[in-house]
C-alpha cells in the first residue's frame, strides 16, 4: 500500500496502479480509514479500514464511480464515530441485508398465519382483502423500508377508489400488522403512526321512512340479492349473516334460523324467528342439490354486493344515499316505535346487553323476541299493500 496522501477528486480519477501490480491501495490522510483502491482493468472503489475490537475489518463503501470524494469522506467519518462508540458497522449491515429480505408479502403471510386462529371468519377474510388488495403496491418492498410518506400516498390513491370510510379500515388493517411485526422483532417502527384519518368515524343515523323502505322493497331485483335485501329488513340481521345461510340452519317447523357462534359478531348463537313473509322469501328460493348454501355460487354464499346496490340506487332513487346496513337501524326503531321494550329490541338484533344484566340475567326472551318480529312483519306487511295499519304499541 502506497504512504498516506490527502486526496483530491482528480487523483481519484487519474492515479496508475504501479508497475508491476494488479491493484494498489492509497490511504486518505484527511479521512483516518479512507482508502482508494485501484485494480489495473481501472476498477476504482473506496473502502473503509481501521482497528476494531482486536481486528482490522475492511469495510466497502462504494465505486469511485457513483461516490463523490467528499461523501466517500462523510461516509468514512460516520463508520469511524461508529467503531468510537463500539458499534460494528460489519453487523449493523448485515441486520440491514436480512430486513432486506424480509419483504411486506412475507410479512403479511406470517400476520395472516397467526390472525387467523383468533379472528372470526368475517374479520379475517377483511384482513386478508385489505393486505392483499389495498395494501398490495406493497407487496415486494422490505418491511423495515417503509416509510410513513410513502403509507400517506398510498391511502391518498385509496381514498379516490374505496372512499373515507373503507380506506380508514384498510389503514387501521395495516397499523395492526405492523403492530404485530414490531412486536416479532421484524421492524421498529410503524410507518401508519402519524398519518391522516379519512372519515370522522360520526355515528351513522339513517334509517329508512316507511314510504323509502316499501320503495325498496318494491324495486329489489327478483333473484339472491333482492331476497337478502327484504329478509334485512324482515329480520334485521347483517348482510353476510344472510348471505351465508344455510337451508340447514332453518327450522321450518318453528320457523327460526338458527346462526351458530361462528357466525356472528359476538360469537354466540342466535335464533331469529321467522315471520309468515320472511318464509314466504326464502321460499322463493330454489334449492340446488348438493348445495347447503342458500344465496350465492361460491364457496361463500353471495358476494354480488356493489354491482346490485348500484342498479338498486338507480331504481329506487332515493334522495338520500343508504347502505344495507342501515335496514338494520330502520329494523331497530320500528321495533321502538311499535312498543318493544329496549331490552327485548336489543335482543332482536343479538346486541349483548350490559355486562351486569348479562352475568345475572340469562333469559333469551324467544316468546316475547317471537311477539317483536311477528308484529314487525304485519307492520310492514300493511305498508306495502298499502294500507294504513293498525298495529298498536305493545305495553310495557
Amino acid at each position: 500500500m502506497r504512504k498516506p496522501i490527502k486526496l483530491t477528486q482528480t487523483i481519484v480519477d487519474t492515479m496508475k496502479v504501479s508497475a508491476g501490480k494488479d491493484e494498489d491501495t492509497i490511504a486518505d490522510a484527511a479521512a483516518p480509514g479512507l482508502k482508494l483502491r485501484i485494480r489495473r482493468e481501472g476498477a476504482r472503489v473506496y473502502i473503509f479500514q481501521r482497528r476494531f475490537a482486536g481486528q482490522h475489518p475492511k469495510i466497502t463503501i462504494g465505486d469511485a464511480s457513483s461516490w463523490s470524494l467528499e461523501k466517500a469522506r462523510q461516509k468514512a467519518r460516520e463508520l469511524a464515530v461508529k467503531m468510537d462508540n463500539g458499534i460494528d458497522p460489519r453487523v449493523e449491515k448485515a441486520v440491514r441485508i436480512e430486513a432486506a429480505k424480509t419483504t411486506f408479502a412475507g410479512v403479511m403471510r406470517d400476520y395472516l398465519e397467526a390472525r387467523g386462529r383468533d379472528l372470526k371468519l368475517r374479520s379475517f377474510e377483511e384482513c386478508k382483502r385489505h393486505l392483499e388488495k389495498h395494501w398490495a403496491p406493497f407487496h415486494k418492498l422490505p418491511i423495515a423500508g417503509i416509510e410513513r410518506a410513502t403509507v400517506a400516498s398510498r391511502l391518498r390513491e385509496l381514498v379516490k377508489v374505496s372512499g373515507p370510510v373503507g380506506t380508514d379500515r384498510a389503514r387501521s388493517t395495516l397499523s395492526a400488522m405492523f403492530a404485530w411485526a414490531i412486536g416479532e422483532g421484524l421492524c421498529e417502527n410503524n410507518p401508519v403512526t402519524g398519518t391522516n384519518k379519512n372519515s370522522d368515524d360520526i355515528e351513522r343515523e339513517r334509517t329508512l321512512t316507511d314510504s323509502e323502505f316499501v320503495k325498496v322493497w318494491k324495486n329489489v331485483p327478483d333473484n339472491h340479492y333482492g331476497a337478502i335485501v327484504k329478509l334485512a329488513l324482515l329480520t334485521g340481521a347483517r348482510r353476510n349473516e344472510l348471505a351465508n345461510m344455510h337451508w340447514s340452519e332453518i327450522d321450518r317447523k318453528a320457523r327460526t334460523l338458527k346462526l351458530p357462534g361462528e357466525r356472528t359478531k359476538n360469537g354466540r348463537e342466535f335464533i331469529i324467528p321467522l315471520s309468515d313473509l320472511a318464509m314466504e322469501v326464502i321460499d322463493s328460493i330454489d334449492k340446488r342439490d348438493g348445495r347447503d348454501l342458500v344465496f350465492g355460487n361460491g364457496e361463500r354464499g353471495y358476494s354480488g354486493w356493489s354491482n346490485s346496490k348500484v342498479a338498486l340506487d338507480q331504481a329506487v332513487e332515493l334522495k338520500e344515499e343508504w347502505r344495507l346496513h342501515d335496514l338494520r337501524r330502520t329494523f331497530r326503531s320500528g321495533l321502538g316505535q311499535l312498543g318493544v321494550e329496549p331490552h327485548i329490541a336489543e335482543a332482536c338484533l343479538n346486541h349483548l346487553p350490559a355486562k351486569l344484566i348479562r352475568t345475572y340475567d340469562k333469559n333469551k326472551y324467544e316468546p316475547q323476541k317471537r311477539e317483536a318480529f311477528d308484529r314487525w312483519s304485519a307492520y310492514v306487511s300493511a305498508l306495502i299493500a298499502g294500507k294504513r295499519s293498525n298495529i298498536v304499541a305493545l305495553k310495557a
